[in-house]
């Protein structure tokens, strides 16, 4: 051992009377090692840091790796989103942390199925490294595909504008789905890292002033909550699967028959594929063998058959892992709405403030009305509001509230038939709104309930009596004029007197609205009245006669008697 180290000694410190080439020998050994190490040190770095690495490495890991696998985010390493991207003194330090947490899980066995994570870097670290909150996204039409649970597995496709939004109120933008990323938006989860229930929200306003929601169901004292208890709302709140999607078995029926993998031809094919995917089975095999029963049940299509077990199967492997405990279940999508709360979890029509304005809870809020559009349809109409809404819809509860106010004033905007069906005939019978139970909306909270039916008395528009007089008779308001506009225009335009206009009383129509008189007597080009209904479009629209006996009357000096 002493020749070695004398050796050694003599090689990185030869004579002071050796050679040049004799003294820059160690001086060369030096930097190559040095090379080699940091060359194996970069390797180990990168390699450890790899998505293989982090999905192959631990026998937890196979939902993580097959979700990653068929995500947007394939491209995007696991350190990319999980420590987020810095330099590299804190990325190694983060590294550390992390790897201390989840090596000594693995070590001593203290880890639990379902794999959770419960220590993501935040959003502004990992998702803003690519994604900025900043840039303005426009709205984008969406369609979703869906097959009824019937013989013909009968096609339809949902269509609606997603509103997302974003940008900066600085800037005149900041709305939409992204408002709540350039809004300061806390909450309390009860449940922990799930975030599924959420009884207390604390919103952040321009001026500073904070809001607070509170769930009226719940019984919860906000009181009781640390501030450092509170989570602060950020693009994972509601994005929490973006490379991990699990789908339920009937969004995964759907993809494959819209694919073309499982042919809608084969009878039944949706509501049977969706039955033998949603079995709980005990390992692996038994399900791949419990998948192929199905080809049995169709003889006579032999090929069509078996491409479908095979794609099932498929399907059931990448959503499906009974070692890890994960499934469709385990896992909730914070962007759907029907299978977990998702948006519901705080616009449910719940969540209070002590004057009892909720948040709210309103379909076209982040995105359109959903339009079904039904097999052999040619076109699909969205319907997309813009400019008037009355009152009653600015009640954040409205849509709880509007199938108890729903009347005859509704047909002065929407189509009216078959209301709360699922016909799909006009806006009212909407089958994606009234074909779907909404477990996790308040529409029949009992606590709710009991707020809101004040709430609904004073929302009921009065309605007009009488029929619809005759065109003709004495042009004055009394004989002719008042109960045209009465009917037509009453139901909004009278005790209610939506926007200051009430059109009962000759008084009350020449005082005007809250914009000033809308009759001038003796200008009828000069009367807003006659511009309004000029343009169309009006929620009480009268007819053309009805138009040029109103300015007529006006031409007239607009008399009462």
């Amino acid at each position: 051992m002493k020749r070695f180290f004398g050796a050694i000694r003599r090689f990185f410190l030869p004579p002071a009377d050796a050679k040049t080439f004799r003294r820059l020998v160690p001086l060369l050994a030096v930097a190559l090692i040095m090379v080699l190490g940091f060359s194996v040190s970069a390797y180990a770095w990168e390699e450890s840091n790899s998505s293989v690495f982090c999905g192959t490495a631990c026998h937890t890991m196979p939902p993580e790796y097959v979700t990653y696998q068929n995500s947007a985010h394939t491209n995007v390493t696991c350190e990319d989103c999980h420590m987020g991207r810095d330099r590299l003194p804190i990325m190694i330090q983060r590294k550390v942390t992390y790897s201390w947490q989840t090596g000594t899980a693995m070590l001593l066995g203290s880890y639990e199925f379902p794999i959770r994570a419960k220590n993501m870097a935040p959003a502004r670290e990992a998702c803003e490294n690519c994604h900025k909150p900043e840039k303005f996204s426009t709205d984008t039409l969406r369609e979703i595909p869906h097959f009824a649970d019937d013989e013909d597995n009968t096609a339809s496709s949902t269509y609606l504008v997603v509103k997302t939004g974003g940008g900066s109120s600085r800037q005149g933008l900041g709305f939409g789905i992204h408002w709540h990323i350039e809004n300061p938006v806390q909450f309390y989860a009860s449940d922990g890292v799930l975030q599924q229930d959420i009884p207390y929200i604390v919103v952040t306003q321009a001026d500073g002033t904070q809001v607070e929601y509170v769930d009226v169901e719940s019984g919860f004292d906000p009181s009781t909550v640390k501030p450092e208890e509170l989570v602060t709302m950020d693009c994972i709140t509601c994005h929490n699967r973006a490379a991990h999607m699990v789908d339920d078995p009937n969004k995964l029926m759907d993809e494959l028959l819209a694919r073309g993998l499982v042919s809608p031809e084969l009878p039944n094919i949706k509501k049977r594929g969706v039955e033998v995917l949603s079995q709980k089975y005990e390992n692996e095999t038994a399900a791949m063998e419990g998948i192929a029963t199905l080809a049995d049940e169709y003889d006579g299509e032999t090929e069509l058959s078996a491409r479908a077990v095979e794609a099932m199967q498929e399907a059931w492997k990448r959503t499906n892992f009974i070692a890890q405990e994960v499934d469709w279940e385990t896992h909730p999508n914070n962007l759907a709405h029907k299978e977990s709360p998702g948006c519901l979890r705080c616009h449910d029509g719940k969540h209070l403030t002590a004057d009892n304005q909720a948040v709210r809870l309103e379909c076209n809020l982040c995105h359109s009305i959903p339009v079904v559009s039904a097999p052999g349809q040619l076109t699909a109409n969205l319907e997309l509001g813009k400019g008037f809404e009355p009152d009653s819809h600015k009640n954040p509860n409205w849509i709880t509230l509007h199938n108890e106010i729903f009347d005859a004033t509704c047909k002065g905007c929407h189509t009216v038939d078959d209301p709360g069906g699922v016909s799909n005939t006009s806006f009212c019978s909407n089958s994606a709104c009234h074909g779907a139970t909404w477990e996790f909306a308040g529409f029949d909270a009992p606590k709710l309930r009991a707020i809101l039916a004040e709430q609904a008395k004073e929302l009921t528009t009065p309605a007009a009596e009488g029929e619809v007089p005759a065109p003709g008779g004495p042009l004055t308001y009394e004989a002719s004029i008042g109960p045209m506009l009465e009917n037509t225009c009453g139901s909004c335009h009278g005790s209610a007197a939506m926007a200051g206009l009430d059109v009962t009383s000759y008084a009350t129509l020449i005082q005007g609205s809250d914009d000033g008189a809308v009759v001038t007597p003796g200008d009828p080009d000069g009367s807003k009245i006659i511009a309004l209904q000029k343009e169309g479009g009006h929620p009480g629209q009268l007819s053309d006669e009805e138009i040029a006996a109103l300015t007529q009357w006006i031409q007239d000096g607009a008399p009462e008697k």
